[in-house]
């Protein structure tokens, strides 16, 4: 198996497919029979003692591969059965093969609906990256029957009824325990509701390589891991001082709202930021103050009380508690106006939420409800696809955008952008939005470019997440949690 970082969509597999096909003097049977070997090698080595197979073959070239695989799998002397939908058999040229070398192997091939519980593996291969819509009624009816089977599911190239390119399900969609992808990663298998349907994610090239001259494609996305947290936060020079490593202002906490500026300024501080200063309600400074006394926490009841301390900031990081009242939207306004780097979270992107607003130097980083909001839509038309609403906010405010969520995106204007598969569901609770502000706010004031900072910040807090769940369990995570793992994986060469 061959690991890559970077993420195609589905025109770029089918051109990249199409000019290795050509490549290989037009037989497309060829492709087809090397995935459909190493789909069962696969097989034999996760379920080396399964007897029974039963594989679900589509119409397309996906069926194709699958009819191969049930070939070898019939050779190799388990029992093996195909099952189709009605209208389901195969279509295309190298599928009608593959289906005819199976029959005359030996093979048998039945309609759905049909007894699916007597397999030791079900395999899917139904789709493939060809689906956009939901499948119709049989369709679905036998993706719900592998689901319910009992048995593992091997899906081939994308588990049947997810869009390959979005990540969503627009109706009924296989669970998978593997999926093994052909060629090129998927982008839609790295993000939303695909996360849940993939299982183990595996991809086989076949032989081609999508970076050749001769099949050229440009990624839909990257995907991000730990070597580029090794290659960003570098050890410091002996003589640094807390000048260099940056001066990160927080601002929020309005009446209710202190303890999400708190978390902000203290992943600032374990981040690396060398002075943190806290511009909040005077009412919350004493327990800032008691929780984190580095934390230089300060009252902002007023323009007076706050300019010095926005004049002397090297990054801004608004929105966490700041609240949507008059308070929040005087220091918002005088936020957006300071021409510093900034971190928007929160608040502060409900309240420009109002109409586009450029914002030249800044990361704003919404939940999908407020990524919603600011493009004036809902919540499901945003999960429907995260990679479109994230560059669609990344034009409207000309700056960088951290759409968070299960694989989270970050978007940029000119950027190719880049998915952090990092974190899990215990992540889901308040305040790990907070942390992840501070932490960005931390890496950019520490000299990363504003793209960067996004990436290696939105990683870094994923990361962190993921070591403090395997270290008590996801249920009952909370953000507090993550700070002493973000310390440590900051300091990737120490870790």
């Amino acid at each position: 198996m061959h690991a890559t970082s970077a993420l195609y969509d589905s025109a770029a597999a089918r051109r990249i497919d199409r000019l290795a096909t050509q490549a290989l003097g037009g037989d497309g049977y060829v492709l087809m029979q090397r995935a459909g070997q190493a789909a069962w090698q696969v097989l034999l080595q996760r379920w080396p003692q399964a007897s029974r197979v039963v594989v679900a073959c589509g119409p397309g070239n996906n069926g194709g591969d699958g009819y191969v695989l049930a070939r070898l799998a019939l050779q190799s002397g388990r029992r093996v059965r195909v099952v189709h939908p009605v209208d389901g058999g195969p279509r295309t040229p190298p599928a009608q093969r593959a289906c005819t070398e199976y029959l005359a192997a030996g093979g048998q091939v039945d309609l759905y609906p049909g007894p699916l519980d007597d397999a030791d593996v079900l395999v899917d291969a139904l789709f493939g990256i060809g689906l956009r819509e939901a499948p119709r009624d049989d369709v679905a009816a036998l993706i719900r029957a592998l689901d319910a089977a009992g048995a593992p599911v091997l899906s081939l190239d994308v588990p049947s009824g997810i869009d390959a390119d979005h990540g969503c399900a627009p109706g009924a969609a296989v669970h998978a325990h593997c999926t093994l992808q052909f060629i090129v990663a998927h982008a839609g298998l790295r993000t939303g509701a695909a996360l849940d349907h993939r299982g183990e994610l595996l991809l086989d090239p076949l032989g081609v390589d999508a970076a050749a001259d001769g099949a050229p494609a440009s990624p839909a996305a990257m995907l991000l891991d730990a070597t580029f947290l090794r290659e960003r936060l570098r050890p410091r020079p002996r003589d640094t001082h807390k000048g260099r490593s940056g001066r990160v202002l927080c601002v929020g906490g309005d009446h209710g709202g202190g303890g999400a500026v708190a978390l902000c300024a203290e992943a600032a501080l374990r981040t690396g930021a060398g002075l943190v200063t806290v511009a909040t309600r005077a009412a919350h400074v004493p327990a800032i103050l008691a929780r984190r006394p580095e934390a230089m926490a300060h009252a902002a009841e007023s323009s007076a009380e706050f300019a010095p301390l926005l004049e002397a900031a090297d990054v801004i990081a608004c929105g966490p508690g700041l609240g949507r009242g008059e308070w929040g939207r005087a220091l918002l306004a005088r936020v957006l106006a300071c021409g510093k780097p900034l971190v928007l979270d929160a608040d502060a992107l409900n309240l420009l939420a109002g109409g586009p607003q450029a914002l030249a130097d800044a990361v704003l980083t919404p939940h999908p409800g407020e990524a919603a909001r600011l493009l004036d839509t809902d919540t499901a038309s945003i999960q429907r696809d995260r990679f479109a609403a994230a560059d669609a906010l990344a034009a409207r405010h000309r700056c960088v955008v951290v759409l968070k969520g299960a694989g989270t995106i970050v978007a940029a204007p000119g950027e190719v952008p880049c998915v952090v598969e990092a974190g899990n569901p215990g992540m889901a609770t308040g305040g790990m939005g907070d942390l992840l502000t501070g932490v960005i706010a931390a890496l950019r004031a520490q000299g990363l470019a504003a793209f960067e900072s996004a990436c290696a910040g939105a990683l870094l807090h994923g990361l962190a997440g993921d070591a403090a769940a395997m270290h008590g369990g996801e249920r009952g995570l909370l953000p507090s949690d993550l700070l002493p793992w973000l310390r440590r994986l900051a300091n990737p060469e120490e870790s």
